[in-house]
């Protein structure tokens, strides 16, 4: 056999058994990966790659110190996720680094961290200063978490006390132009509701490479021809109209009748509406 023949199967042979490999070990990112799992990977592709190159080498030691690297550390992971001890072992433990807003320099000296990469890490999570963080910890990835002071963090409906209803995950019913079924039905939702949404927008299904419906019902759509500008949905505006106008509505009514016992019940009601619109205004605009 040609050594270059011979080198594309071993190639072949030894990319499908790495894909197998990965598979394995899970869907860690990149920069999830521990000290231990980034060396195991390095291990890999070097047993791969001399497997590969090096002809003298049998093809099946090769697969033989895969399998055997593979498996220990298949092993090792399963007894870090039933042992605490195991696991900070192999992953490493977490380190402190901002503690009640003071900088624990003795942790940046075991961890060997610089006052400079400290800075540039708290960049990286917009905190300029280092005095409006309350603590900060450095996982044994190497990525720093920071948790900013109370009086820095940004503010969100919770603290201006408006109540929300928990959004769920949008669902594809649209793509590369073909509906898909399964989708709409998860939302109680056909076939026939898509095409009058579609209708409205002026849109074709084939003409349409993604589409998109919400938690609250709102189809949006993304066109294979990007020139074509598709009009945003307008189904939440409509309703905040709406209701703004029955509101102003009962306000012209409480104006123009003379009845007091009607004018109180329209004024009444109006200030409800008002409440309302209130409370919805952030969710419909």
């Amino acid at each position: 056999m040609a050594n270059w023949i011979e080198v594309i199967l071993r190639a072949i042979g030894m990319l499908m058994l790495l894909f197998f490999a990965a598979k394995l070990a899970g869907k860690k990112q990149v920069a999830q990966l521990s000290y231990f799992d980034y060396i195991s990977r390095i291990t890999l592709g070097g047993i791969a790659a001399i497997t590969i190159l090096h002809l003298e080498v049998n093809f099946y030691y090769g697969i033989l110190a895969v399998v055997v690297w593979v498996g220990i550390t298949y092993l090792l992971d399963l007894l870090a996720l039933k042992s605490k001890v195991v696991r900070a072992f192999i992953d490493g433990k977490s380190t402190v680094l901002i503690k009640d807003g003071k900088v624990m320099e003795d942790n940046l000296k075991k961890e060997q961290f610089t006052t400079d990469m400290l800075l540039k890490q708290l960049r990286t999570k917009n905190a300029f200063k280092f005095a409006d963080v309350e603590f900060a910890v450095l996982e044994p990835t190497g990525e720093l978490n920071v948790l900013l002071k109370r009086d820095r963090q940004p503010l969100t409906l919770k603290d201006l006390n408006v109540k929300i209803p928990d959004e769920k995950e949008p669902q594809a019913v649209i793509m590369d132009g073909k509906i898909l079924n399964e989708p709409l039905a998860t939302l109680g939702l056909n076939q026939a509701w898509l095409k009058t949404e579609l209708d409205k927008q002026g849109v074709a299904i084939e003409n349409v490479f993604l589409g998109q419906v919400d938690s609250f019902g709102q189809l949006t759509v993304d066109l294979f021809d990007d020139k074509i500008q598709v009009p945003k949905p307008t189904e939440m505006p409509l309703l905040l109209s709406s209701i703004k106008k029955c509101q102003a509505d009962l306000e012209l009514f409480a104006l123009a009748t003379e009845n007091e016992e009607a004018k109180q019940m329209y004024s009444k009601n109006a200030k409800k509406v008002e409440e309302v619109i209130r409370k919805v205004q952030t969710l419909l605009q």
